[in-house]
């Protein structure tokens, strides 16, 4: 076989195989983490280079090496008195096919035995590629390649959005760029629906990367299929980044737990919980708008109808003042505009929360809290409908929540006051996952790290974030090595749920030659020449979809 390495020699189930190599294969032409291939009798052997040694059948020789040794004696010497061994390590196993006939059905199993005396080691090829990750169609995605092959290595997008995932690396090694990526993926190939939190304005629109290249966003390859929210009224007026929808939240909107949430932020009291149980217990829904419409003569006088404190109250009035004066916040709004949004992942529909000028970290983890919480709220409504009727035209969509900065929202301060930490503990229960994107994972709850079904990470070098990273992996000290030796650019390890084994790539490119992949079909754009028409027309439609879903 002209991909032919070498024969199993040696080995132990607890360790790695020694391979021997044919004389005319050089040491210098394998590398660490190369891809092979062991062929037992029953199964193939999917496996990794882990050492390379140079031996020799005389100690003679190394101890008195030929003086002046020419190339043509190295080459006397090779598969007689020296040779080249190699450690290899099985990853996965897969059933030997038998027949002419390759039987793609066969799947790749945990290694569980090792083979025999001489079996043959070979390079793995596309096929076995192929077999073990898949093919670049359907559900399975292109992610990049292994460092020293130009083969495409898969993940499954259906398996990704079964569990929350996780997306790190510390700054400039390219997450937004990679998330870019796992998000055209997902609505390429139609194995679900996206909520996508654009805290800096990274994936709606055109943006210039560190290069000086502008790459695409979203809303430019993928057109009416996705949707723009934008909080900013200012910014979705703009020419070439139009928003759909202008969202408004409404202080009736706003619960407890998403000012305690932001108790840090706004420097509230340890008293501000009770506090607002009071106003609650007093004012229902309202008591938000009430206590800031509140004078001096009204605090005292609900403090001692209560038995409130009136500096705790008057404090925290002060401090939610903060929230009411934001621009997208109204008195009073329906949730209609929310009700919106899941209308239009039910149709299939992807949708960017736009933040625009409305960056701070108060508005991150105010609206995306309060979104989510209603999203998923509904969700489960759609899946309790489903339950009972079983018909698949009420089946929810698989929903992926893409949230940066994660561990302002799953710290362990917070995790479980938000809805995000429930999502990420209650898995695929509603049909909602998130994607959490984060450059400093150690700031992460562990028992939410230990949730994340598959961990996509770029070059790290902090002792804490890279341990938090791998929290409950196998392997941990092999998968350690190959964290520590990514490069800063364009490196990435892949593991855990949407791929069988724990593999480092090179990332494939955001740009031109990518973009011609994608299946930019277009289901019936809405005119963008009018911004108040093009609104009110989609508004009609997913009123429609809200009465047909939930009733009207």
């Amino acid at each position: 076989m002209s991909d032919r390495l070498g024969v199993i020699t040696d080995g132990a189930f607890n360790a790695t195989l020694t391979a021997r190599l044919d004389p005319g294969v050089s040491s210098e032409g394998l590398r660490i983490g190369d891809f092979v291939i062991v062929e037992g009798s029953d199964h193939l052997f999917f496996s990794t280079i882990a050492d390379i040694q140079l031996r020799s059948t005389d100690a003679s020789i190394l101890s008195q090496p030929p003086e002046g040794a020419s190339s043509f004696i190295a080459r006397a010497l090779a598969g007689t008195a020296t040779y080249v061994a190699v450690q290899v390590k099985p990853m996965l196993m897969i059933d030997k096919p038998t027949g002419q006939f390759v039987d793609t059905t066969l799947k790749p199993q945990p290694v569980r035995t090792i083979p025999m005396h001489f079996a043959i080691l070979r390079q793995a090829g596309q096929l076995d590629f192929r077999d073990v990750f898949g093919e670049d169609h359907d559900h399975f995605f292109a992610m990049g390649y292994p460092l020293t092959m130009d083969i495409p290595v898969c993940l499954d997008l259906r398996r990704l959005l079964e569990r929350s995932n996780g997306v790190f690396g510390q700054s400039g090694t390219g997450k937004s760029f990679l998330v870019r990526l796992l998000l055209c993926g997902v609505i390429d190939r139609g194995v679900g629906v996206n909520l996508i939190f654009d805290m800096h304005d990274e994936y709606a629109f055109g943006k210039q990367s560190e290069e000086g290249v502008w790459v695409k966003g979203l809303k430019e390859l993928f057109g009416s299929r996705v949707l723009v929210y934008s909080l900013d009224e200012r910014a979705a007026r703009r020419a070439g980044h139009r928003a759909d929808v202008v969202l408004k939240i409404g202080l009736n909107q706003i619960e407890a737990e998403d000012v305690l949430l932001l108790a840090e932020e706004l420097n509230l009291r340890g008293t501000a919980e009770a506090t607002i149980g009071l106003l609650e217990d007093r004012f229902g829904a309202g008591w938000f708008a009430s206590l800031l419409e509140m004078t001096p003569d009204a605090i005292n006088a609900f403090c001692e109808e209560s038995g409130a404190h009136a500096a705790s109250l008057a404090s925290l009035q002060r401090q939610l003042k903060l929230i009411g004066r934001r621009p997208y916040i109204t008195p009073h709004a329906e949730f209609a505009y929310i009700d919106d949004m899941v209308a239009a992942l039910d149709r299939r529909k992807h949708v960017v929360l736009h933040f625009g000028a409305n960056s701070t970290v108060l508005d991150h983890m105010l609206v995306a809290n309060i979104v989510t919480r209603r999203v998923r709220a509904l969700y489960q409504q759609k899946v309790e409908k489903y339950e009972e009727t079983r018909a698949a035209t009420d089946r929810p969509q698989p929903l992926m929540i893409t949230l940066e900065e994660a561990h302002k929202f799953l710290s362990p301060a917070v995790a479980r006051q938000t809805i995000f930490g429930t999502i990420a503990r209650e898995l695929r229960k509603y049909y909602v996952t998130l994607m959490v994107v984060d450059q400093r994972p150690s700031g992460i709850d562990a028992e939410v790290l230990s949730q994340l079904g598959t961990r996509i990470t770029g070059k790290m070098t902090e002792e804490r974030d890279i341990d938090a990273v791998l929290t409950g992996v196998a392997n941990r000290a092999v998968v350690r090595g190959a964290l520590e030796s990514l490069d800063t650019r364009q490196q990435i390890l892949i593991m855990g749920h949407a791929v069988p084994m724990p593999v480092v790539l090179r990332t494939r490119r955001y740009d031109e030659a990518f973009y011609k992949t994608l299946n930019t079909r277009k289901v019936e754009d809405v005119p963008d020449s009018d911004a108040e028409t093009r609104e009110a027309t989609l508004r009609a439609r997913v009123q429609q979809d809200i009465d047909d879903l939930f009733g009207e």
